[in-house]
């Protein structure tokens, strides 16, 4: 089913600082679930510009979910020592009790969703990846800061009202573009008020010093972390004015050192 109309400005109007992954039906499928599953399980989904809602046109979608299913089999969860883990254990308690919590409430009713493998190790704060198909996000009070990915249809005949909706907002921070039609990402890029932009690329990981870091609105603290103005920033700037006149024409006053 796709998303009843209206129901896009609802969902992202609700539900806070979203990063938003979005996809058209030009999008390579398989590059497209390669960086959804980067994006949203690396690091167990605990960053701040992890993925949280994949927006998806319609004709693909059936695919995607396919291809999406088949990867999350092969996650691994586990020490993230070990270089075959693929997703550690959440931060803690709390965290792991909240998104239980999320994901008992959010799968009921969903025409789709789909979990990774458990943990091999039961021991320790592990919560396996999940995916799941929403018509709607207004039931969603906070971001969900762990390794869910919420999936939501879309019409092409929807995108300028998916661009505003995202930009009523208020929050803008990371997004992802998936197409093949450059000219569609550079349109949705400059659409949208966000600080990062990949496009057909995962969208975490910012290199310092290549990819200056930061958002936009109320996602935007000042100058982005590992831009050209970031130093000044943390810098404290004194000014000081001297009146020369003031040495009495004795112009070796000025190279006496200080006593």
């Amino acid at each position: 089913m796709a998303a009843r109309p209206g129901a896009i400005g609802t969902l992202v109007a609700e539900t806070g600082g979203l990063n938003v992954m979005l996809a058209d039906s030009s999008a390579l499928a398989e590059q497209l679930v390669l960086d959804v599953v980067q994006s949203g399980f690396n690091s167990a989904g605990q960053r701040c510009s992890a993925l949280r809602v994949l927006l998806v046109q319609e004709e693909i979608a059936p695919r995607v979910r396919t291809l999406l299913a088949g990867a999350m089999d092969d996650l691994v969860l586990g020490d993230p020592a070990l270089l075959e883990t693929d997703v550690g254990p959440v931060i803690d308690d709390d965290a792991l009790a909240m998104l239980d919590a999320h994901a008992a409430q959010i799968v009921k009713g969903a025409s789709w969703s789909h979990r990774a493998p458990k943990a091999a190790n039961p021991k320790g704060r592990f919560f396996a990846p999940l995916a799941v198909e929403i018509e709607s996000l207004a039931s969603m009070q906070r971001e969900v800061f762990g390794p869910v990915v919420h999936l939501l249809k879309y019409r092409a005949r929807d995108l300028d009202a998916v661009i505003a909706a995202v930009n009523a907002l208020g929050y803008g921070l990371t997004l992802g573009i998936h197409t093949r039609i450059d000219g569609l990402a550079q349109r949705i890029a400059r659409g949208l008020r966000v600080g990062n932009v990949y496009i057909n690329r995962n969208m975490i990981g910012a290199v310092v010093g290549v990819q200056p870091f930061g958002g936009m609105g109320l996602s935007g603290t000042g100058p982005k972390a590992g831009g050209p103005h970031y130093l000044h920033r943390l810098a404290t700037e004194q000014t000081i004015t001297t009146n020369t006149a003031a040495i009495g024409g004795n112009a070796g006053l000025l190279s006496l050192a200080a006593l």
